[in-house]
C-alpha cells in the first residue's frame, strides 16, 4: 500500500509540472509566448491587431485580438504553435484609428498583415512581403524581403521588414528608411481608397479582391518608388491611373465564389534587377512599369 500511494503521488506531481510547461533546467517547453511590434505606415494608435487563424483578414471571435496603444505598439500572448503557424493582421479603423504622422483619424479602413513568425513591425512593406509569400508557397522571407527591396531599387543592406519611422530618424540608412516611410504611405493611401470594395462594411474582407489589390500593388511597385522618389504624390497622373484601374479590376471581381490564384502576378524574381532601366544614367522604373499598370 506504502508503494501504491508513492507511486499514485509521483504520478500526481509530474502532471502538475506538466502542466506548468515542464520543470528547471529548461526539460519542459512553453505553451505561450508574447508577441508585441509596432503598426504603421506612421504609427498608426487604435488599430485593430489579431492573429488571423482562418485566413480570412477579419477579426473572429476565436482569435486572440488587441489594439495599439498611442505609439502604434501592441502586445498579445498567444499559443506558441499559432505564433508560428498564422499570420498577424493589424485593421486600422476609419475615424477611429489615428496616424501619428498627421494625428488625425484615417479616413478610410485598411488592413496590413506581417508573416508568421515575424510580427515586430505590420506595415504596407510586412503586407506586401506576406503576400507574396502567400501566392508563391516555396518562396522564403528571405526571398520575398530581397525582391521588394529590388523592386524599390533600394541597397541590399537595408531590411525591409524594420521600422522605417524609427529609422530614419538617423543612422547610414536614414534616407532609405526615409524613402520606405514614403512609399509605405502611398501604398496605405492606394490600400484606403480600394475600401469601399475590399471592406464595404469597414470590417468585413472580400478576400479576391484584397488579394487582387496587393497583386497590382505588388506588379508596379517600381512606379509607386518612382513615385515617391520623385516626390509626387497621391495626385499624380501615375498614381490617379492607378487608382481607377485597380477600382475597375476590383470592381469587376465577384464578392461570392472560390478562392482566385493571382500567382502570376507575384512571380519569384527574387535575384531580377531589371526591374529598373539605369541606362540613362538616372533609375527609372523600366517599360511597361513606367507607364502604369502591368
Amino acid at each position: 500500500m506504502k508503494k501504491l500511494a508513492l507511486a499514485v503521488l509521483c504520478i500526481i506531481s509530474a502532471g502538475i509540472i506538466a502542466g506548468c510547461g515542464g520543470g528547471g533546467g529548461g526539460g519542459g517547453s512553453a505553451t505561450s509566448t508574447t508577441i508585441s511590434g509596432k503598426v504603421a505606415d506612421g504609427y498608426l494608435s487604435g488599430a485593430e491587431v489579431f492573429l488571423d487563424k482562418n485566413g480570412n483578414y477579419q477579426w473572429d471571435s476565436s482569435e486572440p485580438k488587441t489594439t495599439t496603444d498611442g505609439n502604434g505598439a501592441y502586445s498579445m500572448t498567444v499559443s506558441t504553435a499559432d505564433a508560428a503557424m498564422y499570420p498577424m493582421v493589424a485593421r486600422a479603423i476609419a475615424g477611429t484609428t489615428i496616424d501619428r504622422d498627421t494625428n488625425t483619424a484615417v479616413a478610410n479602413s485598411y488592413v496590413l498583415c506581417a508573416p508568421a513568425g515575424a510580427t515586430g513591425f505590420i506595415s504596407p512593406m510586412s503586407t506586401l512581403i506576406r503576400e507574396k509569400m502567400l501566392a508563391n508557397p516555396n518562396m522564403t522571407l528571405t526571398e520575398a524581403m530581397t525582391q521588394l527591396r529590388n523592386q524599390m531599387n533600394l541597397p541590399a543592406g537595408i531590411d525591409m521588414m524594420s521600422d522605417y519611422v524609427a529609422g530614419s530618424q538617423s543612422g547610414a540608412y536614414a534616407t532609405h528608411h526615409q524613402t520606405m516611410h514614403t512609399v509605405a504611405r502611398q501604398m496605405a493611401g492606394l490600400m484606403a481608397g480600394q475600401s469601399a470594395l475590399v471592406m464595404p462594411d469597414g470590417r468585413s474582407v472580400i478576400v479576391n479582391r484584397y488579394r487582387s489589390m496587393m497583386a497590382t500593388l505588388n506588379t508596379n511597385m517600381p512606379g509607386i518608388a518612382a513615385n515617391a522618389e520623385n516626390s509626387l504624390g497621391m495626385q499624380s497622373p501615375f498614381m490617379t491611373t492607378m487608382m481607377t484601374t485597380m477600382q475597375a479590376q476590383m470592381g469587376a471581381i465577384s464578392t461570392t465564389g472560390g478562392f482566385m490564384n493571382y500567382s502570376a502576378m507575384f512571380r519569384n524574381m527574387t535575384s531580377s534587377r531589371h526591374f529598373w532601366d539605369t541606362t540613362s544614367g538616372t533609375a527609372t522604373p523600366m517599360t511597361p512599369m513606367r507607364g502604369g499598370m502591368m
